[in-house]
């Protein structure tokens, strides 16, 4: 498929939750009980304040990606849980003032070809907060390497989440972020 056929543009990502969870099934390796508990927390997490999703369309309307965020809320689980991290290495000032990319998942069958890298500087280009932040598999990925690439470094590694098998880095990029020269 011609690259130029996936359209990026907001979503109501309510409305398409389970088409979405359904990629994120395929590009992360869900089970079906690990989508019906990501269901809630994706409806839970869009009622946020700030809170904006964008989707990758194909031209026959289906999601061939997506990624949510929302403007950092230190109460929030996440924030609670990597917050030590982040202290220990100094960064914890990174959980104030930034965006956080919540998903972003691409299906396997439209990887490598850019679709991740439009729709996380889509969704950020969209905010007016001074940095962004995420957290991704601590292991050296594809999408690390994506992240890299846009200007996000190492804030904190081998962070565990509760129920995750494996540990995660945090990571923040200065906004706008960085584009291909």
């Amino acid at each position: 498929m011609d690259d130029t056929e996936i359209v990026i543009a907001p979503v109501n990502l309510a409305a398409r939750v389970d088409e979405a969870l359904a990629v994120q099934a395929v590009a992360f390796g869900l089970d079906a009980a690990e989508v019906a508990v990501r269901r809630h927390i994706v409806l839970r997490h869009l009622l946020s304040p700030g809170a904006r999703a964008y989707g990758a369309t194909t031209p026959d309307g289906r999601l061939a990606g997506f990624v949510y965020g929302m403007p950092n809320d230190r109460s929030h689980w996440w924030s609670t849980v990597v917050e030590p991290y982040l202290r220990a290495e100094g960064n914890a000032e990174w959980l104030d003032g930034s965006f956080v990319i919540t998903e972003l998942h691409v299906h396997p069958d439209f990887q490598g070809r850019g679709v991740g890298r439009e729709l996380i500087t889509t969704i950020t280009d969209g905010s007016e907060l001074p940095r962004s932040i995420l957290s991704a598999i601590d292991t050296e990925s594809p999408a690390r390497g994506l992240y890299r690439s846009l200007g996000y470094t190492d804030l904190a590694r081998r962070v565990h989440f509760p129920s995750a098998p494996r540990p995660y880095a945090v990571m923040g990029a200065p906004l706008p972020l960085r584009r291909r020269n």
